[in-house]
Formats: structure tokens, C-alpha cells, sequence
């Protein structure tokens, strides 16, 4: 994939890129990937080599990285799983780990393993512009649908009141915002379940929902 537009924050006006990513940008990956995730957040858990190496080899339509400022400031991951939507997973399992070695080449859904875009530029909207190309790959693949589960970093706040479930329902309906799950629904995304102990999230209470956005092109 190669795509180029100007981006805009209401103010300036910036020519911007969305490419599959390679090894020449492994270093900017994971530079993005400490603007978004700074202390407490354990580097480990940053993305490394060996498996942008992985997202590379198995799945390059599904590396994507977004380049403004002539450099790497976005970044959206994806591998293709056969899976149904009550499939109890974790995002360790779903994705091995962030190493996607179980990729499905045949998998009828485009699983999102990561999203993330360097604070200083989300105001350009970024991530739904990487979001909208990676439904472009679901068409171009001929993938049934796009699935991955979002945060919901507002539930702990509610948490003593609200199931998961309740508190999906009131941000799909507009009664609540969320930071995640109300981009992903401004995205196209609909929610069409709640994964408990997905990730190591107090924040969601260890929650995720389920997100899908489905190929317009198929029955």
C-alpha cells in the first residue's frame, strides 16, 4: 500500500504518507512506540525487532506505518485469524504475543494487534486515516470482516455501577465518551461483545470490546 494526502490540524498543512512499513523503519517503529507508551509503561512491552521482523516476513499487507515530517509517526499492525466472535481469546493469544507467528493466510478476518500514533500528531487524525487503509486491505484481501478488541480506559471510573456490557452500550448510544471505543465507533466500528481478561488493563478493568467492521462487498 502507498497513499499520500495533506494532512490537516485546522492550522498547518502537512503532506503525510500511509506505507507498509520494512526494516528500515524498525527504528522509528519502536520510537513511536515510546512516545505513546512512556514510563510506568515497561519498555519490554514496546515493540522489537524480532517481531516487526515477523509482521514483516508473514504478514507485510498488514504493516502499516503513516510518515509526516519525514518521519515515522503512526504505526497499525494486523494479522488474518479465522475466528467467531463468542471465541474466548486474550490479546496474547490472538496475536502470539504481539509475534503474529499464527498467522492464517486464509483467515477470513483482519485481526488489529496494534494502533498507535505519536501524541504530538493525532490533531492531523492519523488513526482513523490508518483505520480507513487497513479497510482497504480487508477489500483488497477479500476478508469478511476487521475484528480486534479496543481499551475502554473510562470504565474503571463506572466500574462499581456498570457491567463491561452496560458501559458499551451507553458509548455506542451516545450517553457516554470513551477515549478509545468512541474513536473506534466515529471509525465505522461496531461493538459485538465484551472479552474479559483480555489484557493487563486496570483502566478497563482488564476488559476489551469487541470491535468489527464488516467487508461492504460480501454477503
Amino acid at each position: 500500500m502507498y497513499k499520500s494526502w495533506i494532512a490537516t490540524d485546522g492550522e498547518r498543512m502537512v503532506p503525510a504518507i500511509i506505507r507498509n512499513y520494512g526494516p528500515d523503519d524498525f527504528e522509528g517503529l519502536i520510537r513511536v512506540q515510546e512516545a505513546c507508551f512512556p514510563p510506568p509503561y515497561p519498555s519490554e512491552l514496546w515493540w522489537n525487532e524480532e517481531q516487526l521482523s515477523e509482521h514483516v516476513a508473514r504478514f507485510p499487507e498488514g504493516a502499516l506505518c503513516v510518515e509526516m515530517d519525514g518521519k515515522v509517526v503512526g504505526s497499525m499492525t494486523a494479522l488474518r485469524r479465522s475466528l467467531d466472535n463468542e471465541e474466548r481469546h486474550d490479546w496474547a493469544s490472538v496475536t502470539d504475543g504481539g509475534y503474529i507467528r499464527n498467522h492464517e493466510p486464509a483467515g477470513d478476518t483482519l485481526y488489529i494487534v496494534d494502533i498507535c500514533v505519536m501524541p504530538e500528531y493525532r490533531r492531523f487524525g492519523l488513526g482513523k486515516w490508518l483505520m480507513q487503509s487497513m479497510y482497504e486491505t480487508v477489500v483488497y484481501l477479500g476478508c469478511r470482516r476487521l475484528l480486534g478488541a479496543g481499551r475502554m480506559p473510562g470504565y474503571s471510573r463506572v466500574a462499581d455501577r456498570l457491567t463491561p456490557e452496560q458501559y458499551v452500550e451507553q458509548v455506542k448510544a451516545g450517553e457516554r465518551k470513551d477515549p478509545v471505543l468512541t474513536f473506534l465507533l466515529k471509525c465505522g466500528r461496531m461493538p459485538v461483545g465484551v472479552v474479559r481478561d483480555y489484557l493487563d488493563d486496570e483502566e478497563s478493568g482488564h476488559n476489551a470490546a469487541l470491535m468489527e467492521w464488516k467487508n461492504p462487498f460480501l454477503p
